[in-house]
């Protein structure tokens, strides 16, 4: 996404890799990082969770480096490497000074390409992966987001939880990894960007020789996103209800992409939203409620997430569902008007940041192909009027809701009476 410095240059290497910079004439460091357009939708029943475990695999050894010496030379001058998979994307990123990117850059190709995946390595990663998966499950307003993905799309990769099952995880073998490495981690689906002290022909010369390894053409593996929506519930001994109500969203190409975003802002983005007030501020029913957007290529999901206690969960849906229903004929101009103020607030603010602008260009790039600038954004925000807010707020009600909820369930009324309420 382009700032106030020097636009972004995208070159695309005889690979397919896609190398792209952005920049900042202020700043001493650099961001940058590998967006792979591959993750948990890319895997099949068999081996879900295989994309998380890769990407942990990725940094327990290379034919140069061993696990140690990767931690130790990116330390040794002061940066710090990360991962994260998602359903749609897995990223491996680092922060460095200026002079260290190179360093940086030789580090993430020889992850990417020269990975040994040692047996002994993965028994230890395989066991750590259990662990974050326990850790998971012990914590419900986290692993409620899986509930709610699975029920919203059921039997299908894009509901399967990233980390995969415990069962899975540990049948996983060096052979599935390494095949799925083999199969998606190609040129033409990944990209690497850089934001900050970097400069492009540089990084454009050092890469070509660094990523030299890649294979240039990959598999996709994407099964197409059926949305159903649905019922889940699991009653447990806990303090409080944890509960999603959702929707069927939109996808990153839809129409109306910019005018849900906006909806889930003025709903339930903050402190001014109107969930926020009327079930928080004015009846203390929960601590934490708020709507949330997950887009992807081919479709999108919208929730709202509320923990409430068992006492207060007969209000609370009754007066959730009414305000879901109320925004389609009731959203204002000075709601939308604000709405659209926090997210441009938002996109501005994140380009002060070199990673969060190395993060924009490449999901841009894997997403439409191009780099969208700043100004693009803004119109396209400025052009959400009421009647599109509305609008895609009576859209979000045709699909059937999902509700997912965790803890004391008992009192939590018939997944029927409230798709009624929300009628």
């Amino acid at each position: 996404m382009s700032g106030p410095d020097d636009a972004p240059r995208v070159t695309t290497l005889d690979n397919g890799l896609r190398i792209v910079t952005d920049p900042m004439a202020s700043v001493e460091s650099a961001s940058l990082g590998v967006w792979v357009g591959v993750g948990t939708r890319n895997e099949s029943p068999e081996v879900n969770g295989v994309a998380h475990l890769l990407e942990h695999m990725a940094f327990k050894g290379t034919k140069r480096r061993s696990a140690l010496a990767i931690a130790e030379e990116i330390e040794a001058v002061g940066g710090h490497l990360n991962a994260y998979t998602s359903r749609e994307n897995t990223a491996y990123y680092a922060k460095v000074l200026k002079e260290d990117v190179p360093l940086a850059l030789d580090i993430l190709a020889d992850i990417l390409q020269h990975s040994v995946l040692d047996p002994e390595e993965l028994a230890r990663e395989r066991a750590v992966v259990l662990q974050e998966i326990g850790q998971a499950h012990d914590t419900p307003d986290d692993i409620i987001f899986d509930h709610f993905q699975a029920t919203a799309f059921p039997d299908q990769p894009i509901g399967f939880p990233v980390l995969g099952s415990p069962d899975i995880v540990r049948s996983l073998s060096r052979e599935a990894i390494a095949g799925y490495l083999g199969a998606h981690y190609g040129g033409p689906r990944m990209v690497l960007t850089a934001a900050g002290a970097v400069e492009h022909d540089r990084l454009v010369d050092l890469a070509g020789k660094a990523f030299s390894a890649l294979p240039s053409v990959t598999e996709s593996g994407l099964v197409p996103a059926r949305y159903r929506g649905g019922d889940f519930r699991e009653d447990r001994s806990l303090e409080q209800l944890h509960l999603i109500v959702g929707f069927e969203g939109v996808g990153y190409h839809d129409p109306d992409f910019y005018a849900e975003s906006v909806l889930s802002t003025l709903l339930g983005g903050g402190m001014s939203s109107r969930l926020f007030q009327e079930i928080r501020e004015k009846r203390g029913l929960v601590y934490t409620i708020h709507t949330f957007n997950s887009f992807y290529v081919d479709g999108g999901i919208f929730g709202v997430y509320a923990g409430t206690g068992p006492e207060d969960v007969r209000e609370l849906i009754p007066v959730l569902c009414d305000e879901i229903v109320k925004v389609a004929e009731e959203a204002s101009e000075a709601e939308v008007v604000r709405a659209r103020a926090q997210l441009k607030a938002s996109l501005l603010m994140g380009l002060e940041s070199t990673m969060a602008r190395a993060e924009q260009l490449g999901q841009q790039m894997l997403i439409y192909g191009r780099q969208i600038t700043v100004d693009e954004v803004v119109a396209k925000l400025a052009a959400v009027d009421v009647e599109a807010v509305r609008r895609v707020a009576r859209r979000l009600r045709r699909s059937p809701p999902t509700i997912a909820a965790l803890g004391p369930v008992r009192a939590l009324e018939s997944y029927e009476r409230i798709a009624e309420r929300l009628q």
